[in-house]
């Protein structure tokens, strides 16, 4: 495939899945760095965009619309030059066999999802063997589609919001981090960060994209699942002695598997908490999510924990036991 590295090159194409609001600012960004873009969205979504594309609110409250293509159907856009994973991670597993058509030997997939991605352990130098983790990739479905020597992570740190089907409301922050899972996806990192920054992103280039994932989620593992259970919002969540204690211990437990795994956050828990506190009276994704009756992303957030503890033997009681809480929450609402 023709993969740009400059002005001039052949626009690359891009099929992003999931038009919610990350996966709307992804595919508007690309479209406007002149990429050809296409939307894989259903219902209300797809019908929006078909006809008034992507359209972007501003903090200043004006709207700008970004046309790209969009289909209900991966087999009608054709196979991909890259494949942007933007849907809830729990999603994965059960609609990765109808993307068969966007992959090819030299697609390029990127995971811009909550969660640690289904390529996470392929090719990481730790005492762990590299089986399919099921929280993220049950039965191996996942890695059996998208190929791991081909992955590429983005990690967000902005906010934004759907209005309205295909409308996207921008929030704060502007950052993406860009790596390859493998050495051999760096030069395809390049060019897919590159197309970001063009489209208007902050983009950073990491040599060590796991890290990253690792340090973000170590920063959700513990407010998500919490925030879900109680209704509170993070400020009061460590206000209270008690449950301040808890999101402490489950990080803790959290950063023994990445230190046994060679992943760094850089920082303590307590450092961690004080950064959270930072931010106020926040609601948390999660607890947006289960406000809005939309299912939970609870094993790519917090699920992978106790498993990878058990791979790796070390305890995690109290992710277990907030785990299993939230799964009952999750189901009692329907979830």
């Amino acid at each position: 495939m023709n993969l740009p590295d400059g002005h001039g090159a052949q626009p690359m194409r891009t099929t992003v899945v999931g038009a919610g609001a990350i996966g709307g600012l992804l595919a508007a960004a690309l479209a406007r760095a002149g990429q050809r873009v296409s939307v894989l969205a259903r219902g209300a979504t797809l019908a929006a965009i078909r006809e008034n594309g992507i359209r972007l609110r501003a903090h200043d409250g004006s709207v700008d619309a970004v046309r790209v293509a969009a289909s209900d159907d991966a087999a009608a856009l054709g196979v991909q030059d890259f494949v942007v994973l933007a849907l809830k991670a729990q999603a994965l597993p059960g609609l990765v066999a109808s993307l068969q058509p966007l992959i090819a030997a030299d697609t390029v997939v990127v995971s811009a999802m909550n969660g640690l991605p289904w390529w996470f352990l392929h090719g990481l130098a730790a005492p762990i063997d590299a089986e399919p983790l099921a929280a993220v990739d049950p039965d191996g479905r996942v890695s059996a589609v998208l190929p791991a020597a081909r992955a590429l992570g983005c990690v967000v740190h902005l906010s934004a919001a759907n209005e309205a089907p295909g409308v996207v409301k921008r929030g704060r922050g502007n950052r993406l981090i860009v790596g390859p899972a493998l050495a051999g996806c760096a030069a395809a990192a390049h060019r897919f960060a590159s197309a970001l920054s063009a489209g208007g992103f902050d983009v950073e280039a990491a040599d060590n994209i796991r890290a990253e994932i690792w340090a973000k989620l170590w920063g959700n593992m513990n407010m998500n699942p919490l925030s879900a259970l109680t209704g509170s919002t993070a400020d009061r969540l460590l206000d209270d002695p008690l449950t301040h204690a808890l999101a402490l211990r489950m990080m803790e437990e959290a950063d023994a598997i990445g230190q046994r795994l060679g992943l760094s956050t850089g920082m303590s828990a307590q450092e961690r908490v004080a950064v959270t506190r930072e931010l106020g009276a926040f609601k948390t994704s999660m607890l947006q999510d289960m406000e809005a009756r939309r299912p939970l992303e609870v094993d790519p957030i917090l699920g992978v924990f106790p498993e990878l503890g058990r791979k790796l033997g070390l305890p995690t009681p109290f992710c277990d036991a907030v785990l299993g809480l939230l799964r009952q929450r999750a189901a009692n609402n329907g979830l």
